[in-house]
């Protein structure tokens, strides 16, 4: 996924001059001894400000771009702050906790020296990852480090990327409609066109040479059973080829790519196909494309898989479970009450990889309806990938910009159920508990659209760590029956 970034992480110690600095020097060795990822040491520690330009330009020229600062003891304020200022990506503060040494001349006090450094990050209005429990043996830190990594790949993804959106958003889909000013909030940089920019660079790509090698491709992704109509892969391969040149030609001085596309009502009649499925396979490499023009959701998928490193969709939360249907496959089978499952949908975006082994390129019922005559053949509204979403750990989640220009956030853990869904697109039965709480009193109250994004595994707590990173004050979560929300009724 060359869309996403490889962090090179660097490790800093900092020490107060009234501190041994032996401290700092041989407990930051046994971090680096500890953790089993790539780190770089760097030799210079940090006791004042000349040492902190000294330090930030090493692990600069060493091409660090996220950096761990740790205080072996009590640690000088200011430069230890001002590590963060200069340092261009993503710190995190950590210090270490006694145990290595005697309590006189082996005594740290970096338990102490954490509270002042926070209050003066906070002085500075810097930000920084702050675990949960930032004091620790080597070990421990080592651990902290860790879980530090998927946070700090999603800030660098987000402060490097530009989102290219095609539109404008489809009429009546107001949910799709969210005001650009959060996005410059967070430093992310956009670029807006039209469908017909669009068309006219899918038409330059006529004959392209490089379409008989993505068509190859998406027959073997596909297979024997999944390849329903052949006749059409040439048609999408320009398609694909055609984002993949303009986001390597549009990116300017970004890294990174992901895009928000129209697809429906005009686009399937004039490029002959619907996107769909082209979407699906960009998703899977790190590139996702919102449909509707969901700009929100195309930075929420993206910080999906920088977070997870894997291919991440964007669902309609969609339809209740019928009731015959928990009955017969779910009641008595899984830990979920009826109102904790729903269907998650879209028309056919999400990564083959995901999905049951029966998917297949199909057409898209609800346009087929509404653009070809009735009771024909399929012909512009074929190119979705449909089938039901493999069971297995999800986290469904979303950053949005409300009306307002608040940025607002949830983020709820559950699963996708092995349960048939016998229905059309690309679709499952999510279970997320307490979710008809959850449903009532964040997803309406606050006002989130109806698309999803949705991480294949458990992600919650990395991704709470982004929010917080990226200043979103409000990040809500499903909480458990004992702890009601704000606006529930407490009687019912």
């Amino acid at each position: 996924m060359s869309n996403i970034p490889e962090v090179r992480l660097g490790i800093v110690a900092v020490s107060r001059d009234c501190f041994p600095i032996e401290l700092s020097v041989k407990r930051r060795a046994a971090i680096k001894a500890a953790y089993a990822g790539e780190l770089y040491e760097c030799p210079v520690t940090v006791e004042n400000e000349a040492d902190m330009q000294t330090a930030v330009d090493d692990v600069k020229a060493a091409g660090c771009n996220a950096l761990v600062v740790f205080l072996g003891n009590f640690g000088p304020e200011t430069p230890e702050t001002l590590l963060a200022k200069q340092f261009d990506g993503p710190c995190m503060f950590v210090a270490a906790a006694e145990g290595d040494g005697d309590l006189i001349n082996g005594r740290g006090d970096a338990y102490c020296g954490m509270l002042n450094c926070s209050y003066n990050l906070a002085m500075r209005h810097l930000q920084a990852y702050i675990p949960s429990y930032p004091v620790g043996t080597a070990a421990d830190i080592a651990g902290m480090i860790a879980d530090f990594v998927p946070v700090a790949r999603a800030v660098i993804g987000v402060k490097n990327l530009k989102l290219i959106t095609f539109g404008p958003r489809p009429q009546d889909f107001f949910a799709c409609n969210a005001p650009i000013k959060g996005l410059y909030e967070l430093g992310v940089e956009v670029e807006e066109n039209s469908e017909l920019d669009l068309l006219v660079s899918y038409k330059a790509h006529a004959g392209d040479p490089r379409i008989p090698a993505v068509c190859e491709d998406m027959a073997s992704e596909l297979g024997v059973k999944g390849n329903n109509y052949p006749a059409l892969l040439p048609r999408m391969a320009q398609f694909e080829l055609t984002l993949l040149d303009w986001a390597e030609q549009h990116k300017g001085a970004r890294k990174y790519v992901a895009f928000a596309d129209k697809c429906w009502p005009a686009f399937p009649e004039q490029f002959g196909f619907e996107p769909c499925y082209v979407n699906s396979r960009l998703a899977s490499r790190g590139i996702p494309v919102a449909c509707e023009v969901d700009i929100y959701g195309a930075l929420s998928e993206y910080i999906g898989a920088c977070v997870s490193a894997d291919a991440v969709t964007l669902l309609d939360i969609n339809n209740s479970v019928p009731a015959q249907l928990y009955d017969g496959k779910i009641r008595g089978k899984a830990p979920y009450a009826l109102t904790d499952t729903f269907m998650g949908f879209h028309c056919g975006n999400t990564p083959s990889c995901k999905m049951c082994a029966d998917r297949a390129v199909k057409y898209q019922l609800i346009q087929h309806r509404l653009l070809e005559p009735a009771g024909s053949e399929p012909d512009f509204t074929r190119g979705t990938l449909e089938g039901d979403i493999a069971a297995g750990e999800i986290t469904f989640y979303r950053l949005q910009c409300d009306s307002e220009g608040v940025l607002r956030s949830y983020i709820a853990e559950g699963e996708v159920l092995d349960v048939p869904t016998g229905s059309f697109g690309g679709i499952g039965v999510f279970a997320i508990p307490e979710m008809g709480r959850f449903y009532r009193h964040v997803l309406i109250e606050k006002h989130f659209p109806h698309h999803g994004a949705v991480a294949f595994g458990h992600y919650g707590k990395a991704l709470f760590e982004v929010f917080r990173f990226l200043g979103v004050g409000d990040i809500a979560y499903n909480q458990p029956k004992a702890l009601p929300y704000p606006t529930e009724n407490p009687w019912g």
